[in-house]
């Protein structure tokens, strides 16, 4: 900026200081400071009157619900798992898991509870009302038991 260098300002520091002295400097150096801090202060409530009276917040509201950055796919997984946790949790019936994928897991097109069961011989096998559901992604599908509304 106007082709200032740190080499051309640390050249004008040193001459000031030698112009000034080192009796009448602090006081220099604070009335700097002072000056830069309330010239800050006023940038930045010139900045937050325009903000308001534009209606600038709100845009920017609206662009950071839009960022791409707040999308991340490990946290959406991780949320969307949890929500499948809970829902598991809240809907197996008692004597049953949520995450029954062994060969004792019954699909629900396989099995009528009016269907014999092949070790039973003749006998009926009544289960309660209801049905599995597959929750979870594709790669790491659960089955849900999800009983049926009376």
């Amino acid at each position: 900026m106007f082709g200032l260098t740190i080499e051309k300002l640390f050249v004008v520091a040193l001459i000031a200081s030698v112009i000034i002295g080192p009796r009448r400097l602090p006081e220099y150096a604070g009335r700097a400071r002072a000056l830069l801090r309330r010239l800050t202060v006023t940038l930045g409530d010139a900045a937050r009157r325009t903000e308001q009276e534009a209606g600038v917040a709100s845009l920017r509201q609206e662009w950071t619900a839009l960022d791409p950055r707040q999308y991340d796919p490990r946290r959406i997984i991780r949320d969307a798992w949890a929500a499948g946790d809970l829902a598991a949790s809240t809907s197996v019936p008692a004597g049953r898991t949520g995450e029954d994928t062994g060969a004792d897991a019954v699909h629900p097109d396989a099995a009528h509870p009016d269907a014999a069961h092949p070790d039973a011989g003749d006998a009926p096998t009544l289960e309660p009302a209801g049905a599995w559901v597959v929750a979870g992604s594709s790669g790491h599908p659960r089955r849900v038991w999800v009983p049926a509304e009376d």
